[in-house]
């Protein structure tokens, strides 16, 4: 008979570290989130060999109590929470308090302290979880934490760690997310004695996307706000122009933390349903500030998990929110016959070695201002600091308020190269003052005004129209400019319950699982109100005796089928995403095809019913329905113009 024994604790405590460490990342990201939570407005992060040898965090925030540090390292030992009761009013990232003790319990961990009211601070060492020196110790405020040789002592989960490159992606990924959920505090990380990426801490979140990814996706960004009863939500939306094959960068935080969830996914992406083609995803980086008793953090060691109180809610709230924002755009793409070089800096090209001071020296400095304005001006110039940062937090860098950077990206200031200078190219003395944000929209080309101005020029490859207005080539697709006219038609006969069937003779007999015969039953007006006409048949048969008109002779069966695969696995109740999607399959098949010639006169009634649709950019599947061509692109081309 098998024996029961009991593990000691250093046993226990290696075992119930791997469910909070699991890579070096785990361990940046568990003691970032300690800085933070500690009040920092500046966080360096270093690592060497991914972070398995090393990885250094150093905070400028509250520190601990040297009478604290032992406790620190406990355990289930926390200072954000008293009792369970404080996990419906989480405020802070960390509350576990396991963080320490599973970091200690699996590498060598030195950590240095001070807090502002002592004048000494405290050096404490331990190794695999047993503690071995602790010393006074000359510190400046705020905490550093290295952490050696992770899983030394554990070599089977050693070997499972990737190469030190990979990790360090990892690292790296995870500090780019950090530098997004906390525009105010300042992030410096430092891959093998390398600066790779530095934020300024200034709260723009604009510039910390710039920083990262750079011009391109910058200039595509939309501003995005919304207020409700117990949730708002900010930040950014991309423009489909910057669609994506994955949902990596469908980046959102709630109340600062970065998660990954399901359910806010699908919403954010059923909200750009209309501008996404199949198999792309939006870039979007949004902030979630909820009501700490709706949501519940408590789900994982990772904290990367929530549940969300009243889900479907919270879901047809986001959906709509991101809808109306992106409905309230023109956003019709531009063509571009030529591609201008850009200069672009980013998180992983970094920036000058050691260029940025240590959170540590941002106090020094501070009291130093002479010389602080010569260094962090150098600093600015060197690192080509966008002039936002500086009009926005100048003292930050030890600037007065009319010195200011020469080299002003315009994607992030919202303005032109050289609004900052003179015709003679010098620097103009700059107030401070708040940046104001450029009408990124003009007046819209799709509208009945602006309908009096086209020209309708003819039709190429049987495909496309080619409208002329003011300075500008519109080209329509005359194929998802029809589907698109259509998808809307069944839309609205869907909603009011006014689809016309056909009767099929003889009808179509399908033979249903359990599941799919439940799934029916649930979902049976939706199918009446798309024109299918359904009969049971006896046992698991039924009868489709008609399907809406437009679709008679597409395939009836499938389409049938294909509804029903699909709300079998929807995850979301209520009324489907699934039906829209159909509506969109039927639309598209109704529509008039490329390489079909439309007369003149067609094409003028198709142009007008498009004018009439709330949104008439894009087709059901999120192509374009339009694209233009500027006059001054064309005149680039022939030469007319050279710059």
């Amino acid at each position: 008979m098998a024996v029961i024994n009991v593990l000691d604790h250093q046993t226990i405590d290696q075992i119930a570290a791997g469910e909070v460490v699991e890579r070096p990342s785990s361990v940046v990201k568990e003691l970032v989130e300690n800085a933070i939570d500690a009040g920092a407005d500046a966080v360096t992060v270093e690592i060497r060999d991914g972070g398995i040898s090393l990885i250094r965090v150093t905070d400028n925030g509250s520190g601990i109590e040297k009478s604290q540090v032992r406790n620190a390292f406990l355990r289930h030992a926390t200072s954000k929470i008293t009792s369970a009761e404080d996990l419906t009013e989480l405020v802070s990232l960390g509350f576990r308090g396991e963080a320490l003790a599973s970091i200690a319990a699996v590498s060598m961990v030195e950590l240095i302290s001070k807090t502002p009211e002592d004048l000494t601070g405290i050096r404490f060492a331990m190794e695999g979880g047993i503690e071995k020196e602790q010393e006074e110790i000359g510190a400046p405020e705020g905490t550093t934490i290295l952490v050696r040789n992770l899983f030394y002592n554990t070599p089977p989960r050693r070997k499972f760690l990737k190469q030190p490159q990979t990790e360090g992606s990892y690292v790296a990924d995870l500090m780019e997310h950090l530098a997004l959920s906390h525009p105010k505090v300042s992030f410096k990380f430092i891959v093998n004695g390398q600066t790779r990426f530095y934020t300024t801490g200034n709260k723009d979140l604009r510039e910390i996307i710039y920083r990262i990814y750079g011009r391109e996706i910058t200039a595509e960004l939309l501003p995005f706000s919304w207020q409700g009863e117990g949730m708002s939500v900010s930040g950014f939306l991309g423009k489909p122009a910057i669609n994506r094959a994955n949902r990596n960068y469908e980046i959102f935080y709630i109340n600062g933390r970065y998660i990954k969830s399901t359910l806010i996914s699908k919403a954010i992406e059923e909200g750009y349903r209309e501008y996404l083609m199949q198999h792309k995803f939006p870039f979007c980086v949004l902030h979630f500030q909820v009501d700490t008793r709706r949501i519940d953090v408590n789900v994982h060691p990772t904290k990367m998990e929530v549940r969300i109180a009243d889900s479907q809610a919270f879901y047809e709230t986001v959906k709509q929110a991101i809808h109306d924002a992106l409905h309230a755009k023109e956003m019709i793409p531009e063509v571009k016959l030529t591609k201008q070089p850009e200069k672009r800096e980013t998180a992983r090209q970094g920036g000058a070695k050691g260029s940025m001071p240590e959170p540590f020296e941002r106090t020094r400095i501070a009291r130093m201002p002479q010389k602080a304005n010569t260094y962090d001006k150098d600093l600015a110039e060197k690192e080509n600091t966008p002039l936002q940062n500086l009009l926005k937090a100048p003292e930050s860098y030890g600037l007065p308020a009319t010195e200011t950077p020469e080299t002003v990206p315009p994607e992030v200031t919202g303005g032109s190269q050289n609004q900052g200078q003179c015709p003679d190219g010098k620097l103009k003395p700059l107030s401070r003052q708040e940046p104001v944000q450029m009408a990124l929209f003009e007046d819209k080309i799709l509208s009945q005004q602006a309908r009096e101005q086209f020209e309708l020029i003819g039709q190429i490859f049987h495909t496309y129209w080619l409208i002329s207005y003011q300075d500008k080539l519109l080209i329509i697709d005359q194929h998802a400019a029809h589907e698109k006219v259509k998808f809307e038609r069944f839309r609205k006969q869907f909603q009011e319950h006014t689809v016309v069937s056909q009767t099929l003779n003889p009808p179509i007999v399908v033979t249903l699982t359990g599941k799919e015969r439940e799934c029916y039953v649930r979902h049976a007006a939706d199918f009446e109100a798309l024109g299918f006409m359904i009969e049971e048949f006896g046992g698991n048969d039924y009868a489709i005796r008609g399907v809406p008109m437009d679709l008679y002779g597409y395939g009836e069966r499938v389409l049938f089928q294909e509804i029903l695969d699909e709300l079998s696995g929807e995850s979301v109740t209520g009324t489907p995403e699934t039906i829209q999607t159909r509506i969109a399959v039927m639309a598209c098949k109704a529509a008039v095809k490329g390489n079909m010639r439309l007369s003149r006169e067609e094409a003028e009634q198709l142009i007008d019913e498009l004018l009439t649709l709330e949104n008439p950019y894009h087709c059901p599947h999120g192509r374009p329905t339009i694209i233009s061509m500027s006059k001054y692109e064309l005149e680039k081309k022939f030469k007319r113009v050279v710059n």
